[in-house]
């Protein structure tokens, strides 16, 4: 089979409970393919097996992957049955090692979903950190500046968006603003301490393969302004006259996988406070 040279992979991670442990696999998985993007579609609580054929013609329409973190054995081999059926490629993330651990200890599995995610204090955080970052993402609403733990600025296609996400998952409330010429900065930018602003810069020939790649996918032509060398070292001047008047700790994401980005914006905040 030809390798896809498509610049986004879609994936439905099923799961019978909320899908975090399927998401973070997947978003480790994909990192090693940069600047391949994966499109992660969550499909939670999946307790039937009707919700189980819709997925899986979902993912057929789509041309996508589905990897499944399913308990229940019933829903798994309907699951798989049904991806086989189809030709869909289906992972299952849990069933081998539960196998495995079922013979290793002698002992039956509890076949309850959901086990991993106990309703306590720290779980309430994190569900609540990952509305935080939906709902203040792209400057959709420009006082989340005012009540995230951390605000990451830059350029289109440094990342912004996915890095939010992963900092939710570790109870980290995160807005995030675009900087572009057009744009004028919102004031609350200017009205937080700067320790809790993180600004992203990348490489000029680095953002310009990233945008034709995404250019690619959407079927539009790679020579859009939006991904020329001079349009990008614009928005890049104009961006880093922004950090510098914001005086923040700006971190050079190119060639970096989110998971490293997110590790030293953590270690600048944790120094910070």
């Amino acid at each position: 089979m030809a390798a896809s040279t498509q610049a986004e992979v879609i994936i439905y991670v099923v799961s019978d409970s909320a899908g975090d442990t399927g998401e973070l696999v997947v978003r480790a998985a994909v990192a090693q393919f940069h600047p391949i993007s994966a499109d992660i579609r969550r499909a939670p609580f999946v307790q039937d097996e009707a919700a189980a054929a819709r997925i899986v013609e979902l993912a057929k329409e789509a041309g996508a992957i589905i990897l499944y973190t399913l308990v229940l054995p019933q829903l798994q081999e309907c699951l798989n049955s049904l991806a086989q059926e189809h030709g869909v490629p289906a992972i299952d993330l849990l069933g081998t090692l539960v196998g495995s651990l079922e013979q290793k200890t002698g002992r039956k599995s509890r076949q309850e979903p959901g086990l991993n995610h106990v309703l306590d204090e720290d779980y309430f955080r994190k569900v609540e950190a990952v509305e935080f970052a939906v709902k203040y993402d792209d400057m959709r609403d420009t006082t989340g500046i005012t009540k995230a733990d951390i605000v990451l600025v830059g350029v289109s296609r440094t990342s912004k968006t996915p890095l939010s996400m992963y900092l939710a998952h570790k109870k980290f409330k995160v807005a995030n603003v675009p900087l572009m010429p057009e744009l004028t900065p919102p004031d609350e930018l200017f009205r937080i301490p700067k320790e809790k602003i993180v600004g992203l810069t990348i490489g000029v020939h680095y953002l310009n393969v990233i945008r034709k790649e995404r250019l690619k996918a959407l079927g539009l032509p790679d020579s859009a302004a939006y991904a020329t060398p001079t349009r990008i070292e614009r928005e890049l001047a104009h961006a880093n006259e922004i950090m510098t008047k914001l005086g923040c700790v700006v971190i050079d994401v190119s060639h970096r996988a989110v998971e490293e980005t997110a590790s030293l914006i953590m270690e600048s905040i944790v120094k910070s406070s």
